[in-house]
């Protein structure tokens, strides 16, 4: 069984209505991300980030996967999918993909502010101030912020590395270290970028690009790759 394996990034998510910061002129809701997406944000103002997480996090649960999400899962059914998503919500996974891997962490989920071993689920929407780990220090975000460590990159690039397919959906391969995942597939297999401002990229082999939202592009690139 050939390997695919996924890249998704913000456009996957953006026609289930999940919004972007850079879709928003550099912020996201309304606030910079200096102020809400980085370590130092939260020893500053860690009600503030909750709070922008607990809003984010109410709107993921209100999302739905979307045509592109569903579409990936019908892939299963011939090749062995491997999706790895700079995306926080958990669209991919409620669709019915059974194998997902999250570069930069998981709206849904919390951890220890000391120990990032520590995770756990969160019941609803809402992460409160004094809501404490089993080693008493306070619960944030389970997300990967802006100058921190992206642990899973490791195992991403080893997924990457064994692909027979490689496809890129909704990214626009800016945002470091993911973007670096695509140098580590081989260079002689076929790879495509789905993305409607998709730009041309020389330096990547093999790379078809189709200029189409994901729940248009998707759809018809699996079914095309179902039936060859």
């Amino acid at each position: 069984m050939k390997k695919i394996v996924v890249f998704t990034g913000a456009g996957m998510s953006a026609e289930s209505g999940i919004n972007t910061f850079r879709d928003s002129g550099g912020l996201w809701e309304q606030h910079r991300i200096e102020d809400v997406a980085t370590p130092e944000a939260f020893r500053r103002d860690p009600a503030l980030v909750l709070d922008f997480y607990n809003q984010r996090r109410k709107q993921v649960i209100a999302a739905f996967p979307n045509e592109a999400h569903k579409s990936l899962v019908t892939l299963e059914e011939k090749f062995d999918v491997h999706i790895i998503t700079q995306n926080i919500d958990d669209l991919h996974e409620r669709a019915g993909s059974s194998k997902v891997l999250h570069l930069h962490g998981e709206i849904r989920k919390s951890r220890s502010s000391v120990d990032p071993s520590l995770i756990y689920n969160i019941d609803g929407w809402e992460l409160k101030i004094g809501e404490k780990c089993e080693g008493g220090s306070q619960l944030r975000p389970y997300i990967v912020w802006f100058g921190e460590m992206v642990p899973a990159m490791a195992e991403a690039e080893l997924i990457t590395q064994s692909a027979d397919i490689f496809i890129i959906i909704g990214t626009s391969l800016e945002v470091y270290p993911a973007a670096n995942l695509v140098d580590h597939a081989s260079e002689k297999i076929p790879k495509f970028l789905v993305d409607p401002k998709a730009k041309p990229l020389h330096w990547i082999n093999n790379l078809e690009i189709i200029k189409e939202k994901a729940g248009v592009g998707i759809p018809a690139l699996v079914t095309n790759l179902l039936n060859n």
